[in-house]
């Protein structure tokens, strides 16, 4: 994947996550569903820092 590419979703996908997290947009209130926006935003999250690293490996070579 371009390096570029890389560093674009990756930041997006940061942003976006933090983004719907602050503002709980979607009325996520239940306890149930509490567990689930938790896990699904920190997976989010680490993929996106997942595409930022690769990216910025690839800078370096």
């Amino acid at each position: 994947m371009n390096k570029w590419a890389e560093i674009l979703i990756g930041l997006i996908l940061i942003l976006g996550a933090v983004w719907v997290w602050g503002l709980n947009y979607y009325g996520f209130g239940e306890a149930a569903l509490e567990f689930l926006k938790g896990g699904i935003v920190w997976f989010v999250i680490m993929i996106g820092l997942l595409f930022l690293l690769l990216g910025i490996s690839d800078l370096k070579g």
